[in-house]
């Protein structure tokens, strides 16, 4: 692998850099929400499954008492 000098270094991270295309508010505002949302779905699929879970392990349990 070639070495490069520093000088050479921050020039190519300079014109990576410049590559980077930032999102836009509407984009971030946009995507957040999303995440907002399936935050919310996540929580209660398993809020769901672990009740469901619960009561299965409870009636289980329940019948060896």
């Amino acid at each position: 692998m070639a070495k490069t000098s520093p000088f050479e270094f921050m020039q190519q991270v300079r014109q990576e850099a410049n590559k980077v295309t930032w999102p836009t508010r509407k984009e971030v505002g946009i995507t957040s929400m999303m995440v907002v949302i399936f935050m919310i779905v996540s929580a209660i699929f398993f809020f769901a499954a672990d009740s469901i879970i619960r009561w299965g392990v409870q009636a289980l349990l329940s019948l060896g008492a």
